[in-house]
């Protein structure tokens, strides 16, 4: 039931990426970096694309992914059509790997130590959710900051 829950959030707030990179204007302003802003909405989709591909793909769906985590932050003007694209990849490995797991790998320990401590599977995808989140809402703020 948890994991079935997770793939729903995973899903909407996916979508709601992808919905929030369609109303930028134009696609210079996806990769605007204005004065007090750490990151464009460009460079935190493909960190959200890196980090789901990471810990749910390559750990848990064995997808053979490797990350690049500097080339998140440091790519610029990649087309709003790509990362439209990489977004639906993304949302549909999640959901198929989500999907795939037993209930009971949720109580197991993630094979890989992400934060100070070993956590349970369960709680990094549950971390994992928060963290989309969180980087949806700077999006969100981002494009009404540089759409006004």
């Amino acid at each position: 039931m948890l994991l079935e829950t997770l793939t729903s959030l995973f899903q909407r707030d996916l979508a709601k990426v992808s919905s929030e990179l369609n109303q930028y204007s134009n696609e210079e302003q996806i990769w605007a970096v204005p004065p007090g802003i750490t990151n464009s909405a460009g460079n935190l989709c493909l960190h959200l694309i890196g980090n789901l591909n990471t810990y749910i793909g390559g750990e848990l769906g064995q997808s053979g992914y490797v990350r690049q985590r500097d080339l998140e932050f440091s790519l610029r003007d990649i087309p709003r059509a790509v990362l439209l694209a990489q977004l639906d990849e993304t949302a549909s490995l999640v959901s198929r790997t989500l999907l795939s797991l037993d209930e009971a790998r949720l109580q197991e320990e993630y094979p890989l130590l992400v934060f100070e401590n070993k956590t349970s599977t369960g709680f990094l995808l549950v971390h994992l959710a928060t963290h989309l989140a969180y980087h949806l809402g700077q999006i969100n703020y981002h494009r009404r900051l540089v759409t006004r």
